[in-house]
């Protein structure tokens, strides 16, 4: 696949995470320290939207169960050597593009 223009920058400011739908499938897109990262939403656990969880620094923790995972790479905190899917960003002028492919 490409690169799909999803939402502006402005709609995910700093220190904040969300939940949006590109090319079918559920993203979690996160904004830490005006750096963007996209990480597959559905948690390992129990399929937890990522995109509803808060937010700490770069780690996200499902609203569901409590899992924990870095953004900047979709590991779970408490065992790195599980993971969801990441996605490459790009920002072009104010807009986020995906690569979900």
């Amino acid at each position: 696949m490409a690169f799909v223009r999803t939402v502006k920058v402005a709609e995910v400011p700093a220190g904040t995470i969300r939940e949006l739908q590109v090319e079918g499938k559920a993203v979690a897109v996160a904004n830490v320290g005006g750096k963007i990262y996209a990480i597959n939403n559905a948690c390992l656990h129990r399929g937890g939207p990522l995109g509803e969880g808060s937010l700490e620094g770069k780690v996200v923790t499902c609203p569901w169960h409590g899992w924990q995972y870095d953004v900047t790479d979709g590991k779970v905190v408490e065992n790195p050597a599980a993971a969801v899917d990441c996605y490459p960003t790009e920002v072009r002028a104010d807009d986020i593009f995906i690569d979900v492919g």
